[in-house]
């Protein structure tokens, strides 16, 4: 237990720590939509292609979502598991849940591979309509990158690092392959002539890239973690266990997925074919914008995660109790800050993805522009809602906080948005789905902590 207690997340005062681990794992998640968001910005801009590309990336980026889902659920779990094991100094079950960690991750690409094979011209057709060159292009897309799918499946390694306090490595391994994505982006786009397929090769380049580094870090910097062969023969009670989080996790993530799709389907309702196709490409836009706002919550959940687990499993309650406020505060104050980034910013924003040689551009722009400005306002409220649902994943909840998600991203944001495309100004009105749903999301969430503190942190006196 000594060498526990000399861990920083046992001992360093705990507002720095949550800075100081949860920085790099907001660079770290931000740096994960970086991806689609530099691809989309390309891809857009390729002239008389750009908005046929654009709508292609949109219809592919449920199952890439669903890709990242899959991949940080499994990672979620293995990080609170390991985070708990550490801080009861249980080595052996550290090594089986590293070596299943790993062997999750080989199964999880198989299936991601057979989709790529067979899956993905069924996906992109059931959602263009009859467009035959969105199809295409969405299906050259979407199937390499389900085929070479392991870089971003092997983010579970950067889960080893983080729930040993070493968020910065997994940073190095997620900055060298987002830098690799934004260079040969532009290379293989425009030079090398591409197109689309030029986008979803560096996409996946980069993630290669990031879990050779990551894997690279693991195996010679994380020495509290022991690793062996023998770890990765399958153990049920550790899959098991990894996955009594994980799940939640996952499921939590994969919504989003079901909401892209969901949505992509309701704006494509819309009475006017032009205005419904005008809404679906101007939503896949802003929702990549977003994910700077989303992913950055999700870093400080996942920081969350990490220490809650390790001083809750130390039965240490006065760090319990002051990881969740200042969990919590530390969220609102980065939700805050990227509120006022996006209000001044909007245009700017915009512009970057409406030079599509002159075909819609301007009006992609504008629209993109009241999405920002409008759905931005219910970034506090998102941020609360998933610095909560990273305090009950610590606590080993699975149904609140997929409850949660289920909420925000199902429940409420497609009825919600169906009512407004029905509205005679939609192109401005259904942009204001976002910040009713968060905010009540929020409050159901405040009311979803207060149940699980008495339960859990009350009772450790």
């Amino acid at each position: 237990m000594e060498n526990c207690r000399q861990n920083k997340m046992a001992t360093a005062p705990m507002r720095g720590l949550i800075w100081k681990m949860g920085l790099p794992m907001i660079v770290s998640m931000i740096l994960q939509s970086v991806y689609n968001i530099v691809d989309t910005a390309f891809v857009i801009n390729m002239g008389e292609d750009g908005i046929a590309g654009n709508l292609a990336l949109t219809y592919a980026f449920p199952i890439q979502l669903l890709i990242i889902a899959i991949g940080v659920g499994t990672g979620v779990g293995i990080n609170a598991l390991l985070s708990k094991q550490l801080g009861e100094k249980d080595t052996s079950g550290v090594q089986k849940t590293v070596g299943n960690g790993i062997f999750i991750g080989v199964c999880i690409y198989a299936v991601f591979l057979l989709f790529g094979l067979f899956g993905c011209k069924w996906f992109i057709s059931m959602q263009a309509d009859g467009n035959e060159k969105v199809a295409e292009m969405g299906i050259k897309y979407l199937k390499i990158c389900c085929l070479l799918s392991f870089g971003s499946i092997g983010s579970i390694y950067e889960r080893f690092l983080q729930a040993t306090g070493k968020t910065l490595f997994s940073t190095i391994a997620q900055v060298s392959g987002a830098a690799a994505n934004i260079l040969l982006d532009y290379v293989f786009i425009y030079p090398c002539g591409m197109g689309i397929e030029g986008a979803a090769w560096t996409t996946v380049i980069g993630q290669i890239l990031s879990l050779i580094a990551a894997m690279l870090l693991h195996y010679c910097a994380n020495k509290e973690i022991k690793n062996s062969v023998r770890a990765l023969k399958p153990s049920g009670s550790t899959i098991l266990a990894i996955y009594k989080i994980g799940v939640s996790a996952a499921l939590m993530q994969g919504l989003l997925s079901v909401m892209m799709l969901g949505m992509t389907k309701i704006l494509g309702t819309v009475k006017s074919t032009e205005t419904a196709q005008l809404l679906q490409g101007s939503f896949g836009i802003y929702y990549k914008i977003m994910q700077f706002a989303l992913f950055a919550a999700f870093g400080l959940s996942n920081t969350i995660i990490s220490v809650l687990s390790f001083n809750y499993g130390m039965k240490e309650k006065e760090r319990v109790r002051s990881c969740i406020k200042y969990g919590i505060l530390d969220s609102v104050i980065v939700a805050l800050v990227i509120t006022i980034l996006f209000e001044s910013l909007a245009g700017p924003l915009a512009k970057l993805f409406a030079i599509a040689g002159g075909v819609g551009g301007n009006e992609i722009q504008a629209v993109v522009v009241n999405a920002v400005r409008i759905a931005s306002i219910g970034y506090v409220f998102m941020a609360v809602s998933v610095a909560i649902q990273g305090v009950l994943q610590a606590f080993r909840y699975a149904l609140f906080p997929l409850l949660i998600s289920f909420l925000r991203l199902c429940l409420l944001v497609l009825p919600i948005a169906y009512l407004f495309t029905l509205s005679s100004g939609v192109l401005f009105s259904v942009w204001w789905t976002f910040p009713i749903v968060e905010a009540v999301t929020a409050a159901i969430s405040v009311g979803l902590l207060r149940i699980s503190y008495r339960k859990k942190v009350k009772p450790m006196d």
